[in-house]
């Protein structure tokens, strides 16, 4: 037996045949990624379904027949569709059934706001909603495609004749991109594809099912690098309870829960307990510790929890086997126009069936009054039949819109002989008729399509819409500072001697309480200044002679400072303000020149600008050794500005002589009334000018009135606010208020007697559809009301001073008007006219610091500081 060589020979060429590894990678993956995107994680824009959910619409709509199913079954039946398991198709069931848009449920499905999951898909049923079977399905307009194992036609994208992606959203992951729509609301989507139909161009924002507030100034109609701020609804119980009554999208109850007990445990929010009362509606109550403000909490709950989230939208769709980035107006403008083109389709397959219908009907008519049918009797073969019945028609040909077939003459045998016998000519005739009459109105809604797609989605808002209305409230936010409302969860120490300050100083100086996002600002006696992050323990140099929490932008903050200036030897005076620093950068408050020093430094919140005594050495040369000076005599400038010369002459000490009052006056306060907020920034309404102990009132339109503040932290229900004004004890306020009870307009004048802050009062009755009409606090209120007299309307002025006396502000008031009122405005008081005022201003020449010298007796003027502006502000 001879021995088999199995070896190749050297020139076989399938030894030199390979493919490099790297090539192999790369398709497979380009392979998998497409296939992730294609068929799992981005919707496709025409109907705005992944694959696994138009699967199992199709397979609801193959089940359906009105009843529901179990959930279970619907699973079984989208495997002859979807090549994964159950799991997937289970899950994206439960997401579908729970946006309560395309199916209806029935059992336990969860609940996307508290976060629970559904029951098992054995015992949960559902069913495609009315809705769903009117604008998602049509067999005669859809494109099909085999299922993955050729069994089955489903597919390819369903005819959907709305916009539904944008009225449910989406989210998906795929390989190198993502998609994130968010829901729209049901109304506005159709009144947007209104608005396309009518050329013009819809505003669309979107609306969450869980409610809440929502900031979208930066939304960017839902392309990549917008962003969408939303806030949990926050109402204050009272002093001691705050509630929250709606939670942010993307949210439950029990993560917002768990992020405020977290930022609890770490200080950020001081709070008592925490206790979820969800049940049909969202409700946490949270109970405050003792001393919270319920404003500075609401911020704080904004600033450090849950109860503010960011959403980055990223509109990517499926265009022609395609990823594509476009914005939701582009999406909508897109679906409706496919709208359109679908509603176009269906009108001409009805066009087809009518027309096809009438020429049916019209050769029955002619096969029976004609008696063709008795010609075929004598008819031996059926070629013979359709021979004569054919001739028969021929002088009628001419008046049909096509050629007549051998399917058409085949129909006609097929009629049975008791329908020929019974047939009545009269109401073929009214049966053709209606056909036309049908006929005639399609083709009036195919020259009209734009009208037609304009009445579908009318239909749509008629039949569907109700019930649907916007759940998120659209809210312009304030930027809410961390290191403003977080709470004082530390206490900062200052060793001075050795030059530490923190908060694990805890054998040193107590300075404040403070947080540990907090700043601190640290000035030395070599008149250095340095602002630095809080820490447990961290240098900033030898002999701290101030040290506080700094506030970025504190322009009330006023440091008042003598300092002796080592190269000239004079001492120097200034007042300045430190506004805004680079963190942990040294900052000379002298010359800086060698041997400077600080000799008397104060830091004064309001501005204020104390009296000091000045003694000079024993030795100095002056004639006067001790004399006063004033602050307020100076202005206030930079914090770089080398200052005034106090006196030429060694000081040996200075003393405080006399407190000082602020030289800054009252600070300007304005309401904004878009978010509810105070601000010094002239946004809004002006309230008035400010000074320590003035309050601010505010009237509600449920009748509540209560006295604030005019801290910025303040927060008021900016759609409630009637009326936000400074408070003036004696001034008399001037209401109307409707009475639920009787059903009309009471008018009342009262003073505020009450002095409690931050408590409401209510100024009218207790019924629950009482309300607040007007209140002004005008000298002569006037009001003009519409009366109904019998079948007349008349309008009447009204001068309320004269109405009612000045009565306690409890008191019920008096009927306006016997008559039903229709309508009651506010007469606005003419301006009075005010002479102008000149102000004339002359230029003042200016010494340079070097020249100036203050002493007992000695005026000086201010040169004006040319601020530092080089300074990078990194905060």
């Amino acid at each position: 037996m001879s021995e088999i060589n199995n070896t190749p020979e050297e020139n076989d060429e399938s030894l030199h045949e390979s493919l490099p590894v790297t090539g192999m990678y790369k398709d497979w993956f380009l392979d998998y990624a497409s296939y992730v995107i294609l068929e799992r994680a981005v919707p496709a824009i025409e109907d705005g379904l992944k694959p696994v959910q138009r699967r199992i619409l199709h397979a609801m709509k193959e089940m359906d027949d009105g009843r529901f199913n179990k959930v279970a079954n619907i699973i079984g039946q989208s495997m002859q569709y979807h090549p994964h398991g159950d799991a997937s198709i289970g899950d994206a069931i439960v997401n579908l059934g729970q946006k309560e848009l395309l199916i209806e449920t029935q059992g336990n499905w969860g609940d996307i706001r508290t976060g629970d999951g559904a029951a098992a898909s054995r015992y949960i049923e559902a069913r495609l909603s009315k809705f769903a079977l009117e604008v998602v399905f049509n067999p005669q307009t859809t494109e099909w495609q085999l299922s993955y194992d050729g069994r089955k036609r489903e597919p390819i994208t369903l005819p959907v004749k709305f916009p539904l992606l944008l009225a449910q959203g989406v989210e998906g992951i795929a390989v190198g991109l993502s998609t994130k729509i968010l829901p729209h609301n049901f109304i506005e989507l159709i009144e947007g594809s209104i608005q396309i139909l009518k050329g013009e161009r819809p505003y669309l924002l979107p609306d969450f099912p869980t409610g809440g507030l929502a900031d979208f100034s930066e939304y960017n109609e839902g392309q990549r690098g917008g962003r969408v701020k939303v806030r949990a609804r926050i109402e204050e119980e009272d002093n001691k309870t705050l509630l929250i009554k709606d939670i942010p999208f993307g949210t439950t109850t029990n993560s917002l829960i768990e992020s405020i007990i977290k930022a609890n445990d770490k200080g950020k929010i001081k709070i008592k307990k925490v206790v979820d009362n969800t049940a049909k509606d969202v409700e946490i109550q949270i109970q405050l510790a003792p001393g919270q403000s319920p404003d500075m909490t609401i911020d704080a709950l904004y600033a450090f929890t849950d109860c503010e989230v960011s959403i980055s939208p990223n509109a990517c769709v499926i265009i022609q086997d395609k990823p594509v980035f476009l914005s939701v107006n582009d999406i909508l403008q897109y679906n409706t126009k496919q709208t359109k083109e679908l509603l176009k389709r269906e009108l001409e397959i009805r066009k087809g069936e009518l027309m096809e219908k009438l020429l049916f009907s019209s050769l029955e008519k002619i096969f029976i009054e004609n008696r063709i049918y008795r010609d075929i009797e004598e008819c031996e073969t059926w070629d013979a039949v359709i021979q004569t019945i054919d001739k028969g028609l021929e002088p009628f040909k001419p008046d049909f819109y096509r050629e007549i077939t051998t399917e058409d003459i085949v129909r006609l045998t097929e009629i049975k002989i008791k329908r020929i016998s019974k047939f009545d000519a009269f109401k073929a005739d009214e049966l053709m008729r209606k056909l036309q009459e049908e006929l005639k109105e399609v083709n009036y809604n195919l020259r009209h399509l734009t009208e037609y797609s304009i009445k579908y989605y009318q239909n749509l808002l008629d039949k569907y819409g109700k019930g649907r209305e916007r759940k998120t409230e659209i809210r312009a936010f304030d930027t809410i500072e961390a290191t403003v409302v977080a709470a004082n969860n530390a206490k900062l120490y200052v060793n001075r001697a050795d030059g530490f300050v923190g908060y694990g100083l805890k054998k040193d100086e107590f300075v404040c309480d403070c947080s540990d996002l907090d700043d601190v600002i640290v000035i030395r006696k070599d008149g250095v200044c340095v602002v630095t992050r809080i820490q447990e323990k961290g240098f900033v140099g030898k002999d701290i002679q101030h040290v506080a929490v700094f506030r970025k932008g504190d322009e009330r903050m006023v440091y008042n400072l003598i300092y002796l200036d080592g190269g000239s030897g004079k001492a120097m005076v200034k007042r300045f303000q430190v506004l805004a620093v680079t963190r942990d950068r040294e900052y000379d408050l002298t010359k800086g020149t060698k041997g400077s020093k600080t000799l008397y430094l104060t830091a004064n919140p309001n501005g204020e600008a104390e009296i000091v005594t000045v003694y000079l050495t024993q030795g100095a040369k002056a004639r006067v050794k001790v004399f006063d000076f004033d602050f307020s005599t100076i202005e206030i400038k930079g914090r770089a500005a080398g200052g005034n010369i106090l006196t030429k002459y060694p000081v040996r000490k200075i003393q405080l002589k006399m407190e000082g009052v602020s030289t800054l006056g009252g600070l300007d306060i304005y309401y904004d009334p878009s978010i509810g907020r105070l601000n010094t920034d002239q946004r809004g309404k002006k309230i008035g000018n400010f000074l320590g102990e003035d309050r601010i009132v505010v009237f509600y339109k449920n009748g509540d009135y209560e006295l604030t503040t005019f801290e910025l932290t303040n927060r008021y229900e900016a759609g409630n606010v009637q009326l936000i004004e400074k408070f003036d004890p004696g001034k008399v306020f001037s209401a109307i208020y409707y009475d639920g009870a009787s059903k009309t307009f009471f008018v009342k004048r009262f003073l505020i007697e009450t002095t409690t802050i931050n408590k409401k009062f209510n100024i009218i009755s207790d019924h629950k559809q009482s309300y607040l009409k007007l209140v002004s606090t005008e000298k002569q209120p006037q009001v003009k009301a519409l009366l109904q007299k019998g079948k007349d309307q008349e309008e009447h002025e009204y001068d309320l001073d004269m109405l009612i006396d000045v009565k306690g502000w409890k008191a019920i008031g008096n009927k306006l008007s016997s008559h039903q009122i229709l309508e009651i405005n506010l007469i606005q008081a003419e301006p009075k006219n005010t002479e102008e005022e000149i102000i004339s201003t002359e230029e003042e020449s200016h010494e340079s610091d070097d020249d100036l010298e203050i002493g007992s007796t000695i005026e000086f003027k201010i040169k004006k500081e040319d601020e530092d502006k080089d300074q990078l502000d990194l905060f």
